[in-house]
């Protein structure tokens, strides 16, 4: 049997256009001004659904209302086997006309490089710069029915998120709390090439790159030993071996 025809309460546009504007000065007033940070894809595998070199170009101030109002979610701080882990999680409600005014229309602005497509959505994977404790969060899912269609819409996404784990990716926004980590953290060796006044790279005749003496890893990883393992008198691998693995055998 048919619903009642003279009364309709899920497709009156301008109910649903009040709601979103409700939800939207709401989350103004009370939530806070955070960064969406798209990533760009620079070598993606396919098998894996991974890019490990990804990049961050642009920052974008958003407003975002954070749900979690008595801190923060996840394992929070513990001690692993590899150390001190912190593993602090949120959830940021955005609403879904403003992320496409800020974001979608921002990206289809004639940039070259875009993080996911050009999609209409919030994705897995961009990073959120959260200013209170100025750290970096990925997104790792987004609900897009938390609010369970008001009037037969959806006003609102849901971003998940959890601390972002730098690994060497480049920071290049513009914003100078945000591209400092990579200069705090990174220990891409390709910041380190000696460049000609042109800015050309300066190249061995086998092709590679030619690394200032300055660069150490120990200066941005606490927990490498490269320069021990080099210096030490005890022989960890025998390199001269065609197969130092092997149980005897040199092939």
């Amino acid at each position: 049997m048919a619903t009642n025809l003279y009364f309709n309460n899920y497709g009156h546009q301008q109910q649903q256009w009040l709601i979103e504007d409700l939800i939207i000065e709401s989350i103004k007033i009370y939530g806070m001004e955070v960064y969406y940070i798209p990533r760009t894809l620079v070598s993606e595998d396919t098998i894996w659904g991974e890019d490990t070199i990804s990049t961050f170009d642009e920052a974008i101030p958003l407003e975002m209302y954070i749900k979690n109002v008595d801190g923060f979610e996840g394992e929070g701080d513990f001690l692993s086997k590899f150390g001190l882990e912190i593993r602090d999680e949120m959830t940021l409600t955005v609403a879904k006309r403003r992320y496409e005014e800020e974001i979608t229309s921002h990206t289809h602005a004639g940039q070259d490089t875009v993080s996911h497509d050009q999609a209409n959505r919030p994705i897995e994977g961009d990073l959120i710069y959260f200013p209170l404790n100025g750290k970096l969060y990925e997104i790792k899912f987004v609900e897009h029915e938390a609010i369970f269609y008001q009037m037969g819409s959806l006003q609102t996404y849901d971003l998940r998120c959890e601390l972002f784990e730098y690994s060497h990716q480049e920071l290049n926004t513009g914003i100078t709390d945000i591209d400092a980590i990579e200069t705090a953290y990174s220990g891409d060796m390709s910041a380190y090439q000696v460049l000609m006044e042109d800015g050309n790279r300066l190249l061995l005749e086998d092709g590679n790159t030619i690394v200032q003496e300055s660069y150490r890893i120990e200066d941005t990883d606490n927990s490498a030993n490269n320069e021990l393992f080099q210096t030490s008198s005890v022989s960890f691998i025998d390199f001269s071996e065609g197969n130092p693995f092997s149980e005897g055998s040199s092939w």
